[in-house]
């Protein structure tokens, strides 16, 4: 199937490894040009390096007010256009309700939930018909995930958000989209198996409860994220689409 995504301009926050990274791969072998952001500026420009001339990469936090406009005009300066934007960015700290605190809590709102918002209101502003506003989450949009107090409380407002985003979008041709991954085999799941007793054994228990018998790649989830934000998903709009192997088991 032809994605359609030759030459469509596309700009993926936290991109630099990881599911962000997954999904600009796949974007770039499908000849759309990719503008992908990181907090280090070494680290983003060797991703970028290692993806050749279709792809630029930009240090900013997502968490920046001033983010957004920076990103859309180097999209539109260096590839002369822009068609869409995926919202990712790092999960936030571990814990339980008595764990975290309020310095935890403000930042991961400023970068999980606010500066996801400022993003997409930028975008929606910029963006034609045919443009896309997609959002890496969690699956814990649907089912809190033990230990992760922070995101369970942050990812299903930005959801909500997501939807209510795609219902005033529409009528401009404008979709909005989101990707909710669950057991990936990404450094960051890795991390948080390692913080239990023994890693192997929760490793082994999350693959007995998913269907599939296991852990997701990179690469799957980068090619449902690629199709989320190509042209040929163009009836698609306000859906969150779980990469979970079937673990989660409602409808």
């Amino acid at each position: 199937m032809d994605l359609g995504l030759k030459d469509r301009v596309y700009i993926v926050t936290g991109a630099t490894r990881g599911l962000g990274n997954a999904v600009v791969r796949e974007l770039v072998a499908d000849g759309a040009k990719v503008v992908l952001t990181g907090r280090d500026e070494e680290r983003a420009a060797a991703a970028a390096a290692e993806l050749g001339p279709d792809a630029v990469g930009v240090a900013v936090a997502n968490a920046d007010p001033e983010a957004a406009a920076r990103l859309i005009a180097t999209a539109r300066e260096r590839f002369g256009g822009f068609d869409g934007i995926l919202i990712s960015v790092g999960g936030p700290p571990a814990g339980f309700v008595a764990d975290n605190t309020d310095e935890q809590w403000q930042a991961a709102f400023e970068s999980v939930f606010l500066g996801a918002v400022r993003l997409a209101r930028a975008a929606a502003a910029e963006l034609e018909a045919g443009g896309v506003i997609g959002f890496v989450l969690s699956g814990s949009v649907h089912e809190p995930i033990p230990g992760l107090t922070i995101s369970n409380g942050l990812r299903p407002g930005l959801a909500g958000f997501a939807k209510s985003l795609a219902d005033e979008l529409g009528p401009r041709g404008i979709r909005v989209v989101g990707v909710l991954p669950s057991r990936i085999d990404t450094d960051r799941v890795r991390e948080l198996d390692g913080m239990s007793a023994d890693p192997e054994a929760t490793r082994a228990a999350n693959e007995a409860r998913i269907p599939l018998r296991r852990y997701g790649t990179p690469e799957e989830f980068g090619r449902v994220g690629a199709f989320l934000l190509s042209p040929a998903a163009s009836y698609l709009t306000g859906i969150m689409v779980p990469v979970d192997g079937g673990m989660r088991h409602g409808f």
